[in-house]
């Protein structure tokens, strides 16, 4: 299975690029995949994750062909 993943701001400079295409396993959750890309301690930053345009969290399972879009936290004033 594979899915693509892309990615904005600091979290495509942590990953390497804003666009990945990984081999994932069945049945796997959005936290394995980013267990695989090495970005999970995100998850306790405010990463939004959204499955085909979706928002979801993180034990959301995800399907071969999938996109998953990460969105880092937005900082501001």
């Amino acid at each position: 299975m594979h899915v693509k993943v892309l990615s904005f701001g600091p979290l495509a400079e942590e990953i390497g690029g804003r666009e990945k295409i990984l081999e994932i396993l069945p049945n796997s959750s959005v936290r394995f995949v980013l267990e695989e890309i090495g970005i999970d301690s995100w998850l306790n930053k405010g990463l939004i994750v959204s499955l085909n345009g979706v928002k979801v969290g993180e034990d959301e399972p995800v399907g071969d062909g999938d996109e998953i879009v990460l969105l880092p936290p937005v900082s501001g004033g």
